[in-house]
């Protein structure tokens, strides 16, 4: 498959950074007015579950971009495409993400040990978060193949289409006969989109039960997620143009997610970790990794930047040995 052409890339300039912060800090700021307006509604108790699930929600968010920015720069695709994409991705997220819900509230309210195997699940998450080799190819993953298998799909990307006429002037890439006389193919992009969103179901895995450790509340649940989703598309194109300042993150993401656990884990011996608490607990441990992040990479900078000097008082050394030598 080939890149889609370069005439439809478009620079990230420092304005539209500015217009991404500013977005972001607009779906915060409407996270925030939701939740004052939970809290004179529905009571503050219901106010810290929000706030709680909406914490998990935007610090799991993170990791998961980390995985859509290796999606796109695998398969070549430009940032104006990118915003196409996201953009259809997380519209569909947001439906699948709300069928997660139901069916996990509905599980939790009718079988209270599914709780604990939840629990169980997140600390697995934790430990292969950590694990995990961060530059597995996707065009090994099972939604890749599957969707590559039966969707009749072109060779190569068509300008920024998702779809395009089967006329007999696109190459098409599938072998199989029924899959080459299909009217419509599916293009690149298309199967991109997909495993974007399909992927949302293994990020469902790890996020509905962390929610779900905050509240049973559907409301309260959905509310959360969607607050935290609806930011994605501004959160990953600041990240996209900063992701090696943040380079530890994702093993504050994986403590988060085993604190989750085992704060479902130890219901069994009846203990119970309060809300707030948790709040307090993910807010430290995601400002923390944050920081690291941030500190090692001003060290690898300047490290880089010394070695560069170095570098360059060498071949100084070197140009001046020459003409000694002359």
């Amino acid at each position: 498959m080939q890149n889609l052409p370069k005439e439809t890339t478009k620079p990230h300039t420092k304005w539209q950074a500015v217009w991404q912060y500013k977005w972001l800090y607009f779906w915060i700021l409407m996270a925030a007015v939701c939740g004052v307006c939970i809290y004179f509604f529905k009571g503050p108790s219901f106010a810290v579950d929000f706030a709680g699930g909406y914490l998990i929600e935007l610090s799991l968010s993170v990791d998961n971009l980390f995985v859509f920015l290796l999606i796109f720069i695998s398969f070549g695709i430009d940032e104006h495409a990118q915003h196409r994409v996201l953009s259809y991705g997380i519209a569909g997220t947001i439906i699948l993400r709300l069928l997660f819900i139901v069916i996990g509230v509905s599980l939790v309210n009718r079988f209270e040990w599914i709780l604990y195997i939840f629990g169980a699940l997140l600390i697995v998450s934790a430990v292969k978060m950590v694990k995990d080799d961060d530059d597995k190819d996707p065009h090994e993953g099972f939604f890749f193949k599957l969707f590559t298998k039966i969707l009749p799909m072109s060779h190569d990307y068509v300008e920024e289409k998702f779809f395009v006429r089967n006329d007999g002037t696109v190459k098409v890439a599938n072998k199989g006969k029924h899959l080459k006389k299909s009217r419509w193919l599916v293009t690149p992009l298309m199967i991109v989109l997909l495993v974007i969103v399909f992927s949302d179901i293994l990020f469902a895995i790890d996020s509905v039960p962390a929610v779900l450790s905050m509240t049973r509340d559907l409301f309260i649940v959905y509310s959360s997620n969607i607050f935290a989703i609806l930011g994605l598309r501004q959160m990953f194109f600041i990240l996209e143009h900063m992701h090696e300042k943040f380079a530890y993150v994702k093993y504050g993401v994986a403590v988060i997610l085993a604190f989750t656990g085992v704060k479902m884990l130890i219901e069994i011996f009846g203990l119970h970790v309060e809300n707030w608490i948790s709040i307090i607990v993910i807010c430290v441990i995601l400002i923390t990794s944050i920081i690291i992040s941030m500190l090692v990479a001003r060290d690898q900078a300047k490290k880089q930047a010394q070695e560069a000097r170095e570098e360059r008082a060498q071949k100084r050394e070197e140009i001046r040995d020459a003409f000694k030598d002359m």
